[in-house]
């Protein structure tokens, strides 16, 4: 009988290599359109009530591309949006992305990303993310990180492709940070990040607003910010959160709900991502705004 090799940090590694190249591929096809205005979609009118949609076929393009490529590199047991209502122990399910960033995109900057997260199902019959892919085309920057085995951030240039160590800042308090928000475009959910960054005021140095939340979560893992935050994040961003928590969690910084709990991966959550040295100091503002009563978990 042929023994069986356990797997070990490297090969999730070399896994997560393998998909970041099919998500460049991918990350390719997309900054394509989006650099061709014919392409590119207009926000639809319905539910006007709940903000700009948009419907890309570049999603579309994506999706077919990923999932024809992905099954050749390794095994897994399907795909997060299709998988069963019940999973056992040890399955695994990636969970391919949408543009994260879509305005940023239809809009021409550069500040978009693909996505990939592989979702295992632990001994608790919970899953975990332990694979995070994230990719910004426009901006010729990729971060992967397998469970393990560390953090990279992969930036490609003229002159040839540079790797590093994605590690977090040592900023040990709000004072004289640089933070990062996110907010939605509905009213009711926006005026929360809002009510955070204002009362902020004169603590950090600066506070950005910039997007998308796989792209911000990376930023925090590799020191450009110091924390992250955002509220009312929904089931359709897990994704994108799921891809940079990984490189969070593999950077050694800290990711939660702003109350502290641990993010649901079924539901809706607010994030906060940060070094792990101003987590205290940011939670203490972040907990007065908290969760609405009238909004109950899907």
């Amino acid at each position: 009988m042929e023994e069986t090799r356990e797997e070990t940090p490297q090969d999730l590694r070399n896994l997560a290599l393998k998909v970041a190249g099919l998500l460049e591929e991918a990350g390719q096809h997309a900054l394509h359109d989006q650099l061709n205005p014919r392409n590119l979609a207009q926000p639809s009118t319905e539910n006007a009530d709940r903000g700009p949609r948009y419907k890309l076929e570049v999603d579309n393009k994506i999706m077919r591309f990923m999932s024809a490529r992905i099954a050749d590199i390794a095994h897994f047991d399907g795909f997060w949006t299709t998988r069963p209502a019940e999973s056992r122990p040890g399955q695994r399910y990636w969970y391919i992305g949408k543009i994260d960033g879509v305005i940023n995109y239809v809009r021409r900057m550069s500040e978009w990303t693909v996505t990939a997260a592989l979702f295992e199902f632990g001994p608790d019959n919970e899953p975990k993310p332990i694979i995070g892919i994230v990719h910004a085309p426009a901006l010729g920057l990729t971060y992967l990180a397998a469970r393990g085995a560390g953090a990279v951030r992969i930036h490609k240039t003229a002159v040839g492709e540079k790797r590093d160590k994605v590690v977090p800042s040592m900023t040990s308090s709000l004072d004289g940070s640089v933070l990062s928000y996110g907010m939605s475009f509905i009213p009711s959910e926006s005026q929360r990040a809002l009510d955070v960054a204002s009362s902020l005021a004169g603590r950090p140095a600066d506070i950005k607003r910039v997007g998308p939340v796989s792209l911000d979560l990376c930023k925090v893992a590799d020191g450009t910010y110091d924390a992250y935050f955002e509220p009312m994040l929904h089931v359709w961003d897990i994704a994108g959160i799921a891809a940079g928590t990984v490189v969070v969690w593999e950077a050694q910084g800290t990711l939660s709900r702003w109350d502290g709990e641990r993010i649901h991966w079924r539901h809706d959550n607010d994030v906060v991502a940060s070094n792990g040295l101003i987590i205290r100091e940011l939670q203490h503002y972040l907990q007065q705004y908290p969760w609405p009563d009238s909004i109950n978990q899907r």
